[in-house]
């Protein structure tokens, strides 16, 4: 006869202790700005500045420049990703992470459906693809663009279609550190030059 056993069931407080240790919260941590974005998964973004402070209440010794620098050196990006927000995501991270949530964002775009009857979605990733890569495009550029080829359809519809169909990230100087500029957007695989792949 085998013998089973089982783990120990965590209490309330260790399984809060090690949820806290495992987001890097239980004391200051001692590894890079990059390799704690990787073991994040990534940090919230929406405004410029919360993964700098993320950062400083993370890691021993972060200064903003660290994470400024890997983001100027596109060895971080920015990009739409969890919960349909920007978040900073290592580029290798934002490169398999970016198509595994493509499902999420699909069902994000149903809710701008109206706005966009008549438009083939599948022409317009190409059109947006096309106008991104040509150079970095702000929203407005991008839904003015596409304007001209679905003149019946919601401008902000269009826009978040193509934010929806591809995996835009933010260009800097957005992001940086002291000298963010304006929204920009080109697609991930342009700015890293590699291809968005999932890995199993």
């Amino acid at each position: 006869m085998t013998k089973t056993t089982t783990a120990p069931v965590l209490g309330n407080r260790a399984l809060n202790r090690a949820t806290l240790d495992r987001q890097l919260l239980l004391r200051p941590a001692s590894m890079s700005a990059k390799v704690a974005v990787k073991h994040l998964l990534g940090l919230q973004a929406q405004n410029v500045k919360p993964p700098y402070y993320a950062l400083a209440a993370r890691l021993e010794g972060f200064a903003p420049a660290e994470l400024s620098g890997l983001m100027a050196d596109r060895e971080v990006v920015r990009i739409v990703s969890m919960r349909s927000t920007i978040h900073t995501h290592t580029a290798d991270d934002c490169l398999t992470l970016r198509p595994l949530v493509q499902p999420a964002r699909d069902r994000e775009l149903t809710q701008f459906r109206k706005g966009l009857q008549g438009v083939d979605l599948d022409r317009l990733a190409d059109l947006a693809r096309e106008l991104v890569e040509a150079e970095p495009r702000t929203m407005k550029q991008l839904r003015e663009a596409l304007l001209v080829e679905w003149p019946d359809a919601d401008p902000q519809a269009l826009a978040i279609a193509a934010r929806c169909k591809l995996p835009l990230v933010q260009v800097t100087p957005r992001g940086l550190w002291g000298r963010s500029g304006q929204v920009a957007l080109t697609t991930a695989e342009h700015w890293l030059n590699r291809p968005a792949q999932p890995t199993p």
